[in-house]
């Protein structure tokens, strides 16, 4: 099993990168704040920019890791269990129109053919899971990805939780107030996501070029 390269990643680099995650992350709270002043007919809907850009997050996740796995053939037991929660979520993002042009629950259907199928692989090449699995806990990607997923499936729901906006705004409350909470909270997850998928990607590449040098 191959480990991640020895030498460090450069202050520079490492610079780089966090500049530009900091100006992604206050660019989707831009859009969003743009959303709600100007586009009231499709505000915070399957439509609008938040839901819309779920989708496109989680789509760009499911394209690296499936190239993290196919081409660059780092840690596919680790990789096909990302991508299958990935590819979970994305399809869960589509309900509405998978209800309302599809059928019913077709979403549900759609989540367990792709969710069934990995865990039994994954269980099935278990210690080689377990093994790629000891590398890839201990790397920054491990990390963030494990804080989008609290911050989208725990947080977001906890907060969006209508019982407390009502308690908060009383006479005052809409249910547009617990979709928005919810919505941005989640987009947010998912950005957490996408950046550990891209951490990942990277440092996959790393790993791929160190197995070109010859020994």
């Amino acid at each position: 099993m191959s480990s991640p390269p020895a030498w460090p990643i450069g202050f520079r680099t490492i610079l780089v990168r966090a500049v530009l995650y900091v100006l992604f992350i206050g660019a989707i709270t831009q859009g969003a704040y743009l959303e709600a002043l100007y586009l009231p007919s499709v505000r915070f809907s399957e439509l609008g920019f938040t839901e819309f850009t779920q989708t496109l997050v989680l789509a760009t996740c499911c394209a690296m890791l499936i190239y993290i796995r196919h081409v660059l053939k780092v840690w596919p037991t680790v990789t096909l269990l990302l991508l299958a929660f990935v590819a979970a979520s994305l399809v869960r993002e589509q309900d509405h129109f998978l209800d309302n042009y599809v059928a019913h629950n077709t979403w549900k259907v759609l989540v367990a053919l792709i969710i069934l199928p990995s865990l039994f692989w994954v269980v099935k090449q278990r210690q080689r899971f377990l093994a790629e699995f000891a590398h890839y806990s201990n790397t920054f990607a491990f990390g963030l990805f494990t804080a989008g997923v609290l911050t989208t499936y725990i947080f977001s729901r906890l907060y969006g939780r209508q019982e407390f906006w009502q308690a908060v705004l009383e006479d005052s409350y809409s249910g547009t107030f617990k979709s928005v909470a919810e919505e941005v909270v989640e987009l947010l997850g998912y950005s957490l996501i996408l950046i550990a998928t891209l951490e990942l990607l990277l440092l996959a590449r790393r790993i791929y070029k160190a197995r070109q040098i010859p020994n």
